[in-house]
Parts: C-alpha cells; sequence; structure tokens
C-alpha cells in the first residue's frame, strides 16, 4: 500500500488567512487545532512564480532535506506566513514498508526547524519520524491509543495529496 503527501501544515487560523491568497488552495482541519494544505500542482504553480512577496522577508531556504522543485517564490511565501506562527511544510512518500519524510518548519521568517528529512528503510529515531517531530513543534501531541503525533492529528485519513485535496 502505498501513502504521499505534501503538505504545508500549521494552526487552522493562519492556515485559513493563508489560504485567502492562494485560490487554488484548501484549507483541512486536523485534530489539536492544526490544519494542512495539500501542495497540489495548482498551490505549487501559484507559489512558484510569487512575485509579491519582497525578498526583504529574510529567512534562510529549505534545501539540503531532498525537497525538490521549489521556487524562491515558494520559499519567501512560507517565511512570509510564518511571521503570523508557525508553519511546516512535510513530504511523505511509501511504497511496500519503504519511504521517507521530509519536514522543515519557519517562524518569523525563517527556517527555524530543521530541515529534518529520514531515508528509505531507515528506523525511525527515539525522538521521531520528521513529520511527526514537526507536529510536535507546532503543539500537537500523541493521545492516547495512538501510535504518534502523525497518527494523533489524522495524517493517516487519506492515502494521497491529491485524496486530501479532494476531501
Amino acid at each position: 500500500m502505498s501513502y504521499e503527501l505534501q503538505a504545508l501544515i500549521g494552526m487552522l487560523e493562519l492556515l485559513t488567512v493563508a489560504a485567502a491568497e492562494v485560490p487554488a488552495a484548501r484549507v483541512v482541519p486536523l485534530a489539536q487545532g492544526l490544519a494542512l494544505i495539500p501542495v497540489t500542482p495548482a498551490v505549487l504553480s501559484a507559489l512558484q512564480g510569487d512575485t509579491a512577496v519582497s525578498r526583504s522577508v529574510g529567512g534562510a531556504g529549505s534545501g539540503g532535506a531532498g525537497f525538490g522543485g521549489y521556487s524562491d517564490g515558494f520559499e519567501l511565501r512560507l517565511a512570509a506566513w510564518s511571521k503570523a506562527g508557525p508553519i511546516v511544510r512535510v513530504e511523505a512518500e511509501y511504497f511496500g514498508g519503504g519511504g521517507t519524510q521530509r519536514a522543515v518548519g519557519w517562524f518569523d521568517g525563517r527556517v527555524v526547524l530543521g530541515p529534518l528529512a529520514s531515508g528509505e528503510f531507515e528506523s525511525a529515531p527515539a525522538e521521531g519520524t520528521p513529520i511527526s517531530r514537526a507536529l510536535r513543534w507546532l503543539g500537537g501531541s500523541v493521545e492516547p491509543g495512538r501510535a504518534d503525533e502523525f497518527d494523533s492529528v489524522g495524517l493517516g485519513a487519506h492515502r494521497s495529496t491529491t485524496e486530501w485535496a479532494q476531501g
């Protein structure tokens, strides 16, 4: 069984305001006051050519964690949104038991978490997978009877970015 996710995650209020700037964006509520915006091709395209955000927001990019296909405009928009609160970009891809995860978090206009990455067939470190660590950084926690933050906030509800976007 496969799993694929490309998304932005943050507090519901922050992502609701952020999504209003990107007509193709859809905010999906998660548990614990969090939400995600699936990074679909339409959302990515809208942000790739983003020249409305001034380079004055500062903020280092998230290169080096295996994230690909993101322009300066995308990075600058995340940096700008993070002035209002923490936001993370996550990617996961699994097939046949192995896979990868990546996460990077912005706050106050700059990268402050990661980039974090796990490779195919690597065991999760004691501190958790990159996405669970990012969710914890956002305030997520493990609920009783749940495996981790990923499970607790409901990221297993859909198996692909497309499914998240469709609801």
